[in-house]
């Protein structure tokens, strides 16, 4: 079983499906696959230039102080119910793209998987910048990876165009918001749905709902952008 999860590293519901998904992965009898996928909620993030989460969310989408409160309170209680502790007053806006492109440089190497929690708790709870290079190449070198030769793939561009590749499929399967899952390029999911869903999907890969608009439990590229 190949599973395939389109998500960014910024999206606090890509976390939160993370880990409903690893819940029902758990208590599957089989052996299955998970490959991350680049999906960037915004590319047009500037590189370079962190700021406060709350106060970059509140200016792009004209809500209150009070309404971004509300909305990461919402979002960090449910992360609590899945053991993630969010703290958005440490996260800073990030350009994810040498993100991905590192994530790929990591898929070889075996440690896709552990690049990929690490890259999301550093920036959910430890504030970390993951914009910064050289921030990447060490959060590579926790994991296990070599930190010079990720700080030259950073350096040289590599893996740009594994990443158009992931962020092209995704426009072609008409996927819009994240995170979202392909079994078997056959059954999809869309948002971080509850465990149960990832059950019942992992059991019936032969049904085809490739396409399906996003749900609530998930980021566009309009909507929770942070």
């Amino acid at each position: 079983m190949q599973v395939e999860v389109w998500s960014d590293i910024v999206c606090p519901w890509c976390y939160i499906g993370k880990r409903r998904l690893e819940t029902a992965l758990s208590r599957f009898d089989g052996e299955v696959t998970v490959e991350w996928r680049s999906f960037q909620l915004d590319p047009s993030t500037p590189v370079g230039d962190p700021r406060p989460v709350g106060e970059s969310l509140a200016a792009r989408k004209g809500l209150s102080a009070a309404q971004v409160k509300g909305m990461f309170a919402h979002v960090t209680q449910i992360a609590a119910e899945e053991g993630l502790a969010y703290d958005f007053d440490r996260a800073r806006t990030a350009n994810t793209f040498d993100a991905h492109r590192l994530l790929h440089f990591a898929k070889p190497h075996g440690l896709q998987a552990a690049l990929q929690e690490r890259l999301m708790q550093a920036y959910f709870t430890e504030g970390a910048d993951i914009g910064d290079q050289t921030v990447l190449a060490g959060l590579a070198a926790a994991v296990g990876l070599d930190e010079v030769a990720a700080k030259q793939a950073l350096a040289d561009g590599s893996h740009e165009a594994d990443v158009r590749a992931d962020i092209a499929t995704a426009r072609a399967y008409g996927i819009s918001g994240v995170p979202f899952f392909v079994f078997n390029q056959r059954v999809g999911v869309s948002g971080a749905q509850p465990a149960e869903v990832f059950d019942q999907a992992l059991r019936q890969s032969s049904l085809t709902i490739l396409g399906s608009p996003a749900a609530d439990d998930a980021c566009t590229d309009d909507s929770c952008t942070i």
